[in-house]
């Protein structure tokens, strides 16, 4: 067989051409999955270092808020609250411990209803009513929000993000509020556990098996050399490779 010095070197030509096209459309998707029209929700973060950040909601009730500091504590772990306004109005010292304990502290909203499902009017009052509270409360100025049931629209994460506010969701949900057993919470979170994702979990009353499943999901999550940080350390320093939209 002959040798063809000139097929040679058009397929070579061709070849690279191809493998060229195929790193730019790489990156073209890699680029363009971070770019969005408007705010969106943020459920984690791309990130290969192994961090995560456990997020309690609260909106009533006190029973089981004391034990959920004294573990985090004794961990020495981080977490971000997203309290209501009225809830940090009707239990002041828990909200300022809240803070002592250097905790981050983020708005849960006013009322405990859908945002997706009201107008951006009703949802720019919400979240001003609850502000001024917590403000009033903690001496905080949240800046990041968790909308009652995770339940947003682009109306309201577009009045959200006018306000000063990022609007946060999660990628891991403990579904602690089901009360599905103290293993199957922390199984959940488990298998679900990835570098910069942002955990779901409550600290109101009606989830009563949280606070005994937090010191073994702690420990685990500790076990596989994860480090806990906040929702607002985790955006500005574990997001070098873009955040996760939800």
């Amino acid at each position: 067989m002959i040798f063809d010095l000139r097929r040679f070197k058009t397929f070579r030509h061709l070849f690279y051409s191809v493998v060229g096209l195929l790193a730019i459309s790489t990156v073209y998707i890699q680029v363009a999955d971070l770019i969005h029209t408007g705010p969106i929700a943020i459920a984690g973060t791309r990130t290969d270092q192994k961090v995560v950040a456990l997020t309690f909601d609260h909106s009533w009730g006190n029973k089981f808020t004391p034990s959920i500091l004294d573990t985090l504590k004794q961990y020495n772990v981080k977490a971000t609250f997203f309290i209501m306004g009225p809830w940090a109005t009707k239990y002041p010292d828990v909200a300022k411990r809240i803070v002592t304990d250097g905790h981050e502290v983020g708005s849960h909203g006013y009322r405990h209803e859908n945002y997706g499902d009201r107008s951006a009017d009703w949802v720019r009052e919400d979240i001003q009513k609850a502000h001024a509270q917590i403000k009033e409360v903690t001496g905080v100025e949240p800046v990041l929000l968790r909308p009652p049931n995770g339940h947003y629209s682009q109306s309201s994460l577009k009045t959200t993000d006018e306000l000063g506010y990022k609007t946060i969701i999660w990628n891991v949900d403990s579904l602690d509020w089901k009360n599905p057993g103290r293993d199957v919470i922390v199984e959940r979170v488990m298998k679900r556990l990835k570098p910069g994702a942002i955990i779901l979990m409550h600290a109101s009353d009606t989830p009563v098996q949280t606070a005994d499943a937090l010191p073994i999901l702690l420990e685990k999550i500790k076990a596989e050399g994860y480090t806990f940080v906040t929702v607002g350390d985790l955006l500005q320093n574990y997001a070098g490779q873009g955040i996760l939209k939800h």
